[in-house]
């Protein structure tokens, strides 16, 4: 049986009487891309340190693909395997792309010709082969937030850590880190990344995990979380109005929470059933006579799941 990427059991942190990790237990599968999300001060970013070995817990045991991290050691074979992109990690604005690539290739032991040949495979990742020779200085944010993805990986870590890796970049910018990231994943990589853009790890993720004051309140597959916690609502107009379409839902179990939207011309409701469900509702209303001029539903995505988690814990 493959080993876990990653596994922590009650892992702590405290920093003087502050408890930034609190008793988180952690199992991430090969080959996943598994969001950690969770207001600011929750605790994300010192998990990211100590799986990183950039910061030793306090209590508890960090094992990565099998080999259990030791607080008498440095670790040497582990950190072999681990990339981490802070959100604060500099650059030598005054290095060419391909200096400064070339620099950490040789930190890394790479020799010719792999290293010549790796450059050039994360240049091609990051798509950046047309600014090989620009000043680092010159490149735009998105560019050089990519440069340093492109020198996280080039010695092929089979672990990712990205923290807030898409800060501050503009929509085009984190479409083509998030393709980086597929192609790494596609490649066998296991990436974990904290955001607090909720749309890209929707779309990016396959788990995600969720803390709030240090604990992981919630760890799951992405799909199971939709499966508990996601809503579907209808958007639903009928040429005759609200009030006979009301009483019609109002029969139809599967349906709760009736809504009039402030242009009283749309019912939103809740439904609980499946796409079929819905079909044989929107079936149901026409067969009672109703004109319906509009049927929309549409599902939770992540970010209200999330606001959902919050409210549950801190209520």
């Amino acid at each position: 049986m493959e080993s876990l990427s990653v596994k922590t059991e009650n892992l702590i942190k405290q920093f003087d009487s502050h408890t930034a990790v609190d008793q988180v237990n952690l199992e991430i599968a090969p080959g996943e891309v598994y969001g950690l999300i969770g207001p600011n001060g929750a605790g994300k970013t010192t998990l990211l340190r100590m799986l990183a070995t950039a910061e030793e817990p306090t209590a508890g045991e960090i094992t990565i693909h099998g080999e259990m991290l030791r607080r008498d050691s440095d670790n040497p074979e582990a950190k072999r395997r681990i990339g981490f992109l802070p959100d604060d990690f500099p650059l030598y604005n005054d290095l060419t792309v391909w200096d400064y690539l070339d620099y950490f290739a040789r930190l890394y032991f790479l020799t010719e010709p792999k290293r010549s040949q790796r450059l050039n495979e994360v240049l091609d990742l990051v798509q950046l082969q047309d600014k090989r020779n620009a000043t680092i200085s010159t490149l735009s944010r998105g560019m050089q937030q990519r440069l340093s993805l492109a020198r996280t990986v080039i010695y092929e870590p089979s672990l990712l850590l990205l923290d807030e890796p898409v800060s501050g970049l503009d929509p085009i910018a984190r479409i083509q880190f998030r393709d980086a990231v597929r192609s790494l994943q596609a490649a066998g990589m296991t990436v974990i990344i904290s955001s607090h853009i909720l749309s890209d790890l929707d779309e990016l993720c396959t788990s995600i995990g969720i803390m709030q004051q240090g604990r992981l309140v919630e760890s799951s597959r992405l799909e199971d979380l939709y499966q508990r916690l996601s809503s579907q609502q209808i958007l639903i107009q009928a040429i005759e109005g609200i009030g006979k379409l009301q009483y019609q839902l109002e029969t139809i179990e599967q349906v709760s929470a009736i809504e009039t939207l402030p242009d009283e011309k749309t019912i939103k409701v809740n439904f609980s059933g499946t796409p079929e469900d819905s079909a044989a509702l929107l079936k149901s209303l026409i067969q009672a006579g109703l004109s319906i001029t509009q049927f929309q539903p549409s599902e939770d995505d992540l970010e209200s799941i999330f606001l959902k988690m919050d409210y549950r814990q801190t209520s």
